[in-house]
């Protein structure tokens, strides 16, 4: 099996007939238990040098809060609630600005942002 750098098997690729110049599909020779490579068009075979014929890769979700830079309190055009307190120190006073959410699933939420300087908390409801 290939390995990336990454520590996981690599992307495979397609391979050809090189008699008929068709896709080659991945086969289990029973008998051997091993895989191989067939031609549906012309039953060209050859055996696999990787055992890996598919990579599914999962990419980890990056936390939406904690790309947003704290700096947003000192910004005037943002508008400020008193009605959400913080609740990680009670202030009353925070930043809020809607942003579309990167999962699939949600739509538009709002964040906000404590203004106390020293707490500086990010938080969506």
């Amino acid at each position: 099996m290939v390995i990336s750098s990454e520590g996981g098997p690599q992307f495979v690729g397609i391979k050809f007939c090189p008699e008929c110049n068709n896709m080659l599909y991945p086969k289990e020779d029973k008998e051997s238990k091993r895989l191989q490579y067939q031609c549906q068009n012309c039953e060209h075979t050859e055996r696999a040098l990787n055992n890996c014929i598919y990579v599914n890769k999962i990419t980890h979700e990056i936390d939406e809060l904690q790309t947003i830079v704290g700096d947003v309190i000192s910004d005037p055009t943002l508008p400020r609630t008193q009605d959400h307190p913080c609740p990680r120190c009670s202030q009353c006073l925070a930043v809020f600005f809607q942003a579309q959410s990167s999962a699939v699933d949600q739509g538009m939420r709002l964040y906000y942002v404590c203004c106390n300087q020293q707490c500086n908390h990010k938080w969506t409801e």
